[in-house]
C-alpha cells in the first residue's frame, strides 16, 4: 500500500517497522462541545485505512487520544459553572455515541492527556537538562526552536517565514518569538498538578508526545491538515530531540470541510454538528458523503449532494436487494455470459482493492463499486442474459463482495430492504409527509384492490401521488417511495 506522506511530500511505500504490524497514532478530539462534521471526515478516513489494513492481513494498533485538559475545556467549564472534568466526560461520552453511530471501529487505545502528566513532565525534564528547553521564574517551560535544526520540516516553513509573524505576547517569559510552550504556570481557578516548577498543567503540543511514546517509532501518524502546523510539527520537535529517534514515519493528513463552499464556523451560522446531520440522514449516508472523494481533497458539504449521496446509495442497496432475489428466483441454462462482461468483472475486484491500496482512494474504489453494480444490474434485467449459467456465478460473487466492502469500507453491510425503508422514510420525514395518513391510503387501496374495485384503488393511487408518493405493486406486495 501507499500513502502520501505529508513530511517527503510524495505517495511512499507503508513498510512496517515491524513486518506485518502497524502502528498508528491519531490526534483525537479535545472533548468541550459536539463533533462536527470535520471530526467526522477525520475519524472516517483513519477508520478505512484500520479496516483496510486489517482487511488485507495486517495487524494494527490504532492509537486515538483525548485531550481532556485544555484552555477550552477550562472556558466552557466557567461558563457553564460545571466542573472542567465534568465537561470532558461529557463530550469524550458524546464522541463516543456520535462514531457508534456513524459505524467507526473504536480505538485500541484511547489514551486521556491527564493520565500522563508524569511523562509530560519527564519529556520536559530531559529537554530542559539537554538544553533544548528552559523553565521561566514564573513556572512555565518552553522550548527552545532553534535547539532541533530540521524545525520546519513538516510544514515547509523557514524560520525566517516563521519570525516575520511572531510576537512576545504581553507577560510571557520566552527568550525567543518562536519557541512554544510545553507546561503552562497555573493561573487563578484552572486545574493544576505539582511540577518541579510549581503547579502547572501541560502545553497542548506535549500531550501528544507523551501518549504517543509507548509506541514509537510510529509507523503512521494521523490527522487532519489543520494539525500540520503548528501541532504535528511541534509534536515533532519536542519528540525527536527528547528521545533521539524518529516519531513517524508515514504523516498522513486528511483535507478540510466546508458547508456550501465557506469555512465552517459558528460565526457564519452554517456550523454542522453530526447530530444536526443525523436528523436528517441516515449514518450511512453521511459516511458515503464523506468517503465520495479522495481524503486529501477538499470537500464540500451541500444539502444537495447528501441527496446525491442518498440516492447513489440506494443504487447499490436496490441491486444488492434484486441479486439476492434473482438467485433465488431464477433457473439457469448452461448458455456462457459474453466474454467482455466476464472480463470486466473479473477484472473490477482486483481494481477496488488497487484503489484503496494507492493512497486510499475512497472515491476511485466506489467507482469500481458502481460499476460492478451496473453489470449486476444488466444481468438483472435482460432475460436472456439473467438465465445464462455464468449470471448465477456473477451474483453470487457479488454478495461475496460486498461483504468486502463492508469489512474496507464499513458500508452495504445492511440488510437492503430494511435499509431503503429507513432512507424512505428518512427522506419522507424531511418532506415533512404524514407518513401515518400515507399508510392509511395505502391500506385502503390494498383494501380496494382485494375488493377488485380497481376504480377506487386507481383514484387512490392518484390522492398518493399528489402526495409525492409512487405505488408499485410486486410480488412481495404493494411498495411506496417517494416520487
Amino acid at each position: 500500500m501507499q500513502l502520501y506522506n505529508t513530511l517527503t511530500r510524495k505517495k511512499e511505500v507503508l513498510t512496517p517497522v515491524r513486518p506485518g504490524h502497524v502502528n498508528m497514532y491519531v490526534c483525537g478530539i479535545t472533548a468541550y462541545d459536539y463533533c462536527h462534521i470535520g471530526h467526522a471526515r477525520s475519524a472516517l478516513v483513519f477508520d478505512v485505512l484500520v479496516r483496510h489494513l486489517r482487511a488485507s492481513g495486517l495487524e494494527v494498533t490504532f492509537v486515538r487520544n483525548f485531550t481532556d485538559v485544555d484552555d477550552k475545556i477550562i472556558r466552557r467549564a466557567n461558563q457553564e459553572g460545571r466542573d472542567w472534568k465534568d465537561v470532558a466526560e461529557t463530550y469524550i461520552a458524546a464522541f463516543h455515541e456520535d462514531m457508534d453511530a456513524l459505524g467507526v471501529i473504536r480505538a485500541d487505545k484511547e489514551p486521556r492527556a491527564t493520565e500522563y502528566i508524569r511523562e509530560m513532565q519527564d519529556i520536559c525534564t530531559t529537554l530542559i537538562n539537554e538544553g533544548k528547553a528552559y523553565a521561566t521564574p514564573s513556572g512555565d517551560v518552553y522550548f527552545r526552536v532553534r535547539s532541533y535544526p530540521p524545525y520546519g520540516k513538516l510544514s515547509g516553513r523557514s524560520l525566517d517565514e516563521l519570525m516575520a509573524g511572531a510576537r512576545v505576547a504581553p507577560g510571557e517569559e520566552k527568550e525567543d518569538p518562536l519557541d512554544f510552550a510545553l507546561w503552562k504556570a497555573a493561573k487563578p481557578g484552572e486545574p493544576w498538578w505539582e511540577s518541579p516548577w510549581g503547579k502547572g498543567r501541560p502545553g497542548w503540543h506535549i500531550e501528544c508526545s507523551a501518549m504517543s511514546k509507548p509506541y514509537l517509532p510510529l509507523d503512521i501518524h494521523g490527522g487532519g491538515q489543520d494539525l500540520v502546523f503548528p501541532h504535528h510539527e511541534n509534536e515533532i520537535a519536542q519528540t525527536e530531540a527528547s528521545c533521539g529517534c524518529e516519531l513517524a514515519r508515514l504523516w498522513v493528513h486528511n483535507g478540510f470541510v466546508q458547508v456550501n463552499s465557506e469555512k465552517m464556523s459558528k460565526s457564519l451560522g452554517n456550523f454542522k454538528t453530526i447530530r444536526d446531520i443525523l436528523e436528517s440522514y441516515l449514518p450511512e449516508t453521511l459516511r458515503f458523503f464523506l468517503l465520495g472523494k479522495q481524503y486529501r481533497s477538499p470537500i464540500d458539504f451541500t444539502p444537495e449532494i447528501m441527496d446525491e449521496s442518498e440516492k447513489a446509495l440506494n443504487r447499490v442497496y436496490e441491486c444488492l436487494r434484486e441479486a439476492r432475489k434473482g438467485l433465488e428466483r431464477a433457473s439457469w441454462k448452461k448458455t456462457p455470459l459474453p466474454q467482455d462482461i466476464v472480463k470486466e468483472w473479473q477484472e473490477l475486484g482486483p481494481a477496488f482493492h488497487a484503489a484503496l491500496d494507492d493512497d486510499l482512494n475512497t472515491a476511485q474504489a466506489l467507482g469500481h463499486i458502481f460499476s460492478q453494480v451496473r453489470i449486476a444490474n444488466r444481468l438483472l434485467e435482460d432475460k436472456a442474459l439473467r438465465a445464462a449459467e455464468g449470471s448465477r456465478e456473477i451474483l453470487e460473487d457479488l454478495l461475496r463482495r460486498a461483504a468486502d466492502w463492508t469489512a474496507r469500507l464499513g458500508m452495504f453491510g445492511q440488510d437492503p430492504q430494511t435499509f431503503l425503508i429507513a432512507q424512505r422514510d428518512r427522506r419522507a420525514r424531511r418532506a415533512q409527509l404524514d407518513i401515518p395518513a400515507v399508510e392509511a391510503l395505502l391500506q385502503r387501496r390494498l383494501d380496494a384492490r382485494a375488493a377488485r374495485d380497481f376504480a377506487a384503488s386507481d383514484q387512490l393511487r392518484d390522492e398518493l401521488a399528489a402526495l409525492g408518493v409512487a405505488v408499485r405493486d410486486t410480488p412481495e406486495g404493494q411498495v411506496w417511495d417517494l416520487i
